[in-house]
């Protein structure tokens, strides 16, 4: 299987139909009768609702129902659950306030939903929810972390002192403080890592039908995550949006046009459509147009920083000091609060050997759009911290920025390693990779680089960064794999592409293990009917944890077939060994295929009737340790400081991902995303 296997550089299967206009989105979906979902939305960020007059919007011609939360609640839509929130200090759980799915007697953030049009078209529910009159008393907002109290003003959740959610911390206090109380040097300093709005290339888009007889939903939408989607809606560990049995509600990811995390989570539009197909009894559509998408769109970052960094004589890093604000927005998403604690602060001491370390996160409430994950999810944003650091500690000291990291960095032979917050490094070559990025970039000659261009009157910086990701988030993930009665390979995957190229990642696993071509393989994602579980695809955990399900799902339904093999080869089990798709009686050379093993299981005149036809099995992939891949980016630009144009001279990334599974792939994923991420600061 050289032409198909693991390490070769194949191009993306699925590329084929995008590029030729018939990759199905879910707006190319158009259902027979369906209609349209508009949203009203609040124009201001804190406000009193007093009134709601729907009645000029009622009467359009061509509006089929408009209506509110009160509507919603009693039809069983509840809320919007949030997920997972770590507890306090204190060690108490957080009193984490209700998200209505419609703004219900005050709203909190620009764009918040108040209430919905139901019509024929897209236009007429557009000009019917501008007649929705609503009487607002304006508040004075909590825009940002810094936002205080005042007497005059109200808070944005009552039950919420001061906008903190949640006071959360990491490391070893006591410590961190000694450490740092007896450095010869500490370095600081403040950082803002600023919000972003999330642009995927296909906007969000939901399609909702009802079927009255059978009282169940279907629901069509781009998300990272069908199965995940439909516990959030229909309920996990008490919290639920809606009051639909498990069994009554149908998910289905058709194409997705990116997520980079943020179609991971549960909107108010997609219950709004549930709800909608059943009080109209037709398929109901809503599609966000670029405005809506930044309005309520989950964001990402949006942390303040204060770092520092305790060193000895010499330069070697000792102590290790954050104090963060996490900003979670209006309302708590689903893993909004766990983005500026749980999931990114584990790894603020990089790639470094720290004695000790201690971390300290408030996580606020402001009337802005919802937080959640982004690229990364709280790694970037603790690799910014630590390598800003890093730089601002070599120029104090005077020493060169690459030194002073191959200086601290954790050797080979140290591993495994357990840093100060408790991450298990397995391995790693930090200063290889490091020495091998400097030299390519031509690193120690960069002053007499700067030099000419000053003399042709341009000004030169270079950025360094070492990045260090933990990934393979997650605790499990699910593959069921089958060969049916023509050959063909059906792997059935609970990831879902969002753009990574998971059809040609997993089918080259498959291919490469079953010995079977990849045109004769099929990779099934995002139906909750077809597909038995999975997590979705987020953590940077396709191929860590999709990628080892599919597997061990082959090697199973390798030594599944053996049985059947035997029957066929007149032979024992432990006589037969399997490679390149064949199984085969080393003594004899006799053998037989894979797919003939499948087919065989079908007819009758060789099996009794009660032998299971083709071949299938699962496999749940359990998510034990991460896994660490690193590396080092060098960006030198040039800038004319009478245009303040900006030059790119060289940018060069050195990587240790670990084993290829496809070098084409991995080349765009690397030039497509990991430029945007990993580099600090220039001087």
């Amino acid at each position: 299987m050289g032409k198909f296997g693991m390490g070769q550089p194949i191009r993306r299967v699925e590329d084929e139909r995008f590029l030729k206009g018939f990759g199905k989105y879910t707006d190319d979906i158009k259902l027979s009768d369906q209609v349209y979902l508009v949203v009203h939305r609040s124009p201001y960020a804190h406000a009193k609702i007093k009134s709601i007059d729907l009645s000029q919007a009622k009467q359009t011609d061509g509006v089929l129902g408009v209506f509110i939360n009160k509507d919603l609640e009693e039809a069983g839509f509840l809320c919007i659950p949030h997920d997972i929130v770590p507890t306090g200090m204190d060690g108490n759980e957080v009193n984490v306030p209700k998200r209505p799915i419609l703004a219900q007697d005050k709203v909190r953030y620009v764009g918040e939903p108040i209430a919905i049009v139901v019509a024929k078209t897209l236009n007429i529910g557009k000009d019917a929810s501008e007649l929705i009159d609503i009487d607002f008393e304006e508040l004075m907002p909590f825009p940002n972390m810094d936002t205080t109290n005042s007497v005059e003003s109200e808070p944005i959740f009552k039950e919420i002192n001061n906008n903190q959610l949640v006071h959360w911390s990491m490391g070893n206090k006591d410590e961190t403080d000694k450490i740092f109380s007896n450095a010869s040097k500490v370095v600081s300093i403040n950082l803002i890592n600023n919000r972003i709005a999330p642009t995927a290339l296909e906007p969000r888009a939901v399609i909702s039908e009802y079927d009255k007889l059978s009282d169940s939903y279907t629901l069509r939408t781009g998300s990272q995550g069908s199965h995940k989607l439909k516990e959030w809606i229909t309920g996990k560990n008490g919290k639920k949006a809606a009051n639909i049995e498990p069994d009554k509600l149908r998910v289905i990811c058709p194409d997705v046009g990116g997520g980079f995390g943020m179609k991971n989570f549960l909107f108010n539009e997609t219950l709004l459509t549930l709800f909608a197909s059943k009080a109209i009894g037709k398929p109901v559509k809503w599609k966000a147009d670029r405005a809506e998408s930044f309005l309520n769109d989950t964001h990402g970052r949006d942390q303040i920083n204060f770092a520092e960094l305790a060193l000895s004589e010499n330069g070697k890093f000792e102590g290790l000091r954050v104090s963060s604000k996490g900003n979670v927005g209006a309302y708590v998403s689903q893993f909004g609060a766990m983005i500026p604690t749980m999931a990114g602060c584990g790894m603020l001491c990089g790639c470094y050997k720290i004695k000790s370390a201690y971390v300290d996160v408030k996580v606020l409430i402001t009337n802005t759009t919802p937080l959640d994950a982004y690229r990364g999810a709280g790694r970037p944003e603790s690799a910014y911290i630590i390598e800003r650091l890093v730089d601002k500690a070599a120029d104090e000291l005077k020493i060169d920025r690459a030194e002073i990291r191959k200086l601290n960095f954790i050797g080979p032979e140290e591993f495994p390693f357990e840093t100060a917050l408790g991450m298990k490094y397995d391995s790693g070559e930090y200063e290889k990779i490091l020495s091998l990025a400097t030299e390519r970039a031509n690193w120690d000659t960069f002053l007499e680089r700067r030099k000419e261009s000053e003399s042709r009157g341009m000004l030169r910086g270079i950025g360094l960064s070492y990045y260090i990701e933990a990934c393979g988030g997650g605790p499990t993930e699910f593959k069921t794999i089958s060969i049916k009665e023509n050959g063909k390979v059906t792997i059935s995957s609970g990831s879902q592409n969002n753009g990574q190229g998971h059809e040609t990642a997993f089918a080259q696993i498959a291919a490469d293990t079953l010995g079977i071509e990849m045109e004769e393989i099929e990779v099934v994602m995002g139906d909750t009917q077809t597909i038995k579980a999975g997590i979705g695809t987020g953590g940077s955990r396709a191929l860590a944890a999709g990628g080892s399900a599919t597997l061990t799902t082959c090697q199973k339904l390798i030594t599944k077939g053996k049985d059947v093999a035997a029957t066929l080869l007149q032979s024992s089990e432990d006589k037969i060994t399997f490679e390149n798709g064949f199984y085969e009686i080393k003594d004899t050379g006799s053998k037989v295929s894979l797919q003939d093993v499948a087919k065989a299981t079908y007819d009758k005149k060789i099996f009794s009737e009660n032998i299971e036809e083709g071949l299938e099995t699962s496999s749940e992939q359990v998510m034990n340790a991460q896994t660490f891949p690193n590396g080092c980016h060098i960006c030198e630009i040039e800038i004319d400081p009478e245009t303040g144009a900006i030059s790119f001279v060289n940018y060069l990334i050195e990587d240790d991902i670990g084993r290829i599974l496809n070098p084409l792939m991995l080349e765009g994923q690397i030039l497509g995303g990991g430029c945007t991420r990993n580099w600090a600061s220039f001087i």
